[in-house]
């Protein structure tokens, strides 16, 4: 098998006629991208490792001109973007796409092949940490229209610094990112934040989000996980234990390491 054989790679899920989920299985961290088409034009959250061409999978899906953005620039959602010259990215991250991410590639690649059944043929020597220029710089607050369909930006840092998520008002979906997910969410990188992973929580708890997609591991999950987070990480904070080094906490289906 060759490594631009998409069947074996990715998994797609249908979410309803104009939104599709994108899953990368075949590696440990599970990342999710997701394909929102409008009457107009479609919108890509995410891009995922970049092993593989996600555009061959996304040209199958849409035949409206694609914009792709990112929840953050780490290796595992920026790895596409290398086919979208239309992408947006937070300008809290824009030094990371110009070659100052805080990790050598050498460190990125050890994650990368990590519990990863590659495909056959693939070089590890030839994976690249995507460097380029956004089309847009965001900052959060902003909507995007896809005729028919607006999704508006929601700047929530913590897990990175500018860390977006994406609330579809009309039909309750909110896009998650790194920010919530089942499993074990990061906050003990030198780039994150766990205070503001706390008040980024307070922003989207308030959403009246009826489903929830998130960017790894089970698509089971539901909106009333991130009440759930908020409060843990309430009480980690009155307990002075919200900051870097307190250690790994455990919640049941989901766990915080800070």
């Amino acid at each position: 098998m060759g490594y631009e054989d998409m069947d074996n790679w990715f998994t797609i899920d249908k979410v309803d006629a104009d939104t599709w989920i994108i899953s990368e299985y075949r590696h440990w961290e599970e990342t999710h991208c997701y394909l929102l088409n409008g009457q107009e034009r479609s919108l890509l959250i995410d891009t995922g490792l970049g092993i593989c061409d996600i555009s061959k999978i996304i040209s199958g899906l849409t035949d409206k001109p694609v914009t792709a953005v990112a929840t953050h620039i780490h290796w595992d959602h920026i790895g596409g973007l290398k086919y979208y010259p239309d992408f947006y990215a937070h300008a809290a991250e824009l030094d990371w796409l110009r070659g100052g991410f805080p990790q050598p590639l050498e460190t990125i690649k050890t994650y990368v092949v990590d519990r990863c059944d590659l495909p056959d043929g693939y070089d590890i020597d030839t994976y690249e940490f995507f460097q380029g220029t956004p089309s847009r710089i965001l900052h959060g607050g902003e909507q995007i229209d896809l005729g028919g369909r607006t999704v508006q930006i929601l700047h929530t840092p913590g897990h990175s610094p500018g860390h977006l998520c994406f609330w579809e008002a009309k039909t309750g979906s909110l896009f998650t990112g790194d920010l919530v997910y089942k499993g074990l969410l990061t906050a003990w990188f030198p780039s994150t934040d766990p205070k503001a992973y706390l008040r980024s929580l307070e922003t989207i708890a308030v959403l009246p989000a009826k489903r929830l997609f998130p960017a790894h591991h089970s698509l089971d999950i539901h909106p009333e996980i991130v009440p759930r987070i908020r409060d843990a990480l309430r009480q980690l904070e009155l307990d002075g234990k919200l900051l870097h080094g307190s250690g790994t906490f455990d919640y049941g289906d989901w766990s915080i390491q800070l």
